[in-house]
């Protein structure tokens, strides 16, 4: 645990003063796919992965092969196992596409990848589900089950998915990231069954008892957008107790990796640093951002969120170890 965690908040003018509160669970981390995934690497590294709730994506969800798949749920699992292909940043590592190859030879659409050994996770979620267990209830089975000691929330247990809008029509995410390779022109995004979406149980309470909240470096439309959408979230994150520092996935106007800087663009936000924070400004105390966008420091500023300037690119474990201190050092000033 590092010794300054439990200091007094920042009292500059432009960061919001939070009270200290000690909690079950140290550290709080929003989170979506691959992105979230490399920063949480590092992040199990400077703290105890027991003080880490994880609280990830579902807009992602999708049913394939009549199985319920959590791809960003998943990423996240397998990263921290040690698990995850790292060339792709989704998968097993080595893992073997038998049983796709099959399906495709049987006539069925096989634009969705998926491994053998990953099947097995579809497979076990899915069994789990239809017995009545909850997702968060399954995905903490999941955990355990890969060695794991953080704790990893849905957003949700209820049904989420983040639909694409386009000319004359809407798709869901996973089909217009991976079958489409995200060419058609993006008019707008909904998250379908966000109006009787509720909170899985511990998500708020998590929040709540923070002594401090990460927003991972992930996509802030439909990774941390459809966390957001679910309700109740963001009114405790306004009201959370511990600091809330964000890590900017936007480097010189461009995303390091998915269609971030599309998806901003599309729906009226600024494809850039200060367009994150202004889209975080309701909760957000902090935004680190690249040191390719220090000019932006003083943007930022104005809309009252405290920047801090570091090299983002999570090129190796060092990259991603220091990025990580960075985070905590701000949730202890």
């Amino acid at each position: 645990m590092l010794p300054g965690i439990l200091g007094l908040a920042d009292s500059q003018a432009n960061v919001r003063r939070k009270t200290t509160y000690w909690g079950p669970y140290l550290i709080v981390a929003l989170a979506g796919g691959i992105g979230a995934a490399r920063f949480l690497e590092g992040l199990v590294r400077v703290l105890p992965p027991k003080q880490i709730t994880i609280i990830g994506n579902v807009g992602d969800d999708i049913d394939f092969y009549g199985l319920h798949v959590s791809p960003d749920l998943d990423i996240v699992a397998y990263t921290l196992a040690g698990l995850v292909d790292p060339k792709k940043g989704w998968g097993f590592r080595g893992d073997s596409f038998e049983c796709q190859n099959w399906l495709r030879r049987y006539g069925l659409e096989t634009w969705f990848n998926v491994g053998d050994r990953d099947l097995a996770t579809h497979i076990y979620r899915t069994i789990k589900l239809r017995q009545g267990k909850r997702l968060s209830e399954v995905t903490q089975g999941l955990v355990r089950r890969l060695g794991l000691q953080v704790r990893l929330i849905p957003a949700t247990d209820d049904p989420l998915q983040t639909y694409i809008v386009t000319a004359g029509t809407s798709m869901h995410f996973e089909e217009y990231m991976v079958r489409l390779r995200t060419i058609p022109k993006v008019r707008g995004v909904r998250f379908q069954g966000a109006n009787s979406a509720r909170p899985a149980k511990g998500v708020l309470n998590s929040i709540k008892e923070a002594k401090g909240i990460i927003v991972s470096p992930s996509n802030p439309i439909v990774s941390i957008g459809a966390i957001l959408a679910v309700s109740g979230i963001r009114s405790a994150l306004r009201r959370a107790k511990g600091k809330v520092v964000g890590i900017s996935p936007i480097i010189g106007g461009k995303t390091v990796k998915g269609p971030a800087d599309k998806l901003m663009k599309a729906t009226g936000v600024k494809p850039s640093a200060t367009g994150v924070a202004e889209f975080y400004s309701d909760f957000l105390d902090t935004l680190i951002v690249d040191s390719i966008d220090r000019k932006l420091v003083p943007e930022i500023e104005q809309i009252g969120i405290r920047a801090v300037v570091t090299n983002t690119l999570m090129r190796s474990m060092a990259d991603k170890v220091r990025l990580a201190r960075k985070a905590v050092s701000e949730l202890e000033r």
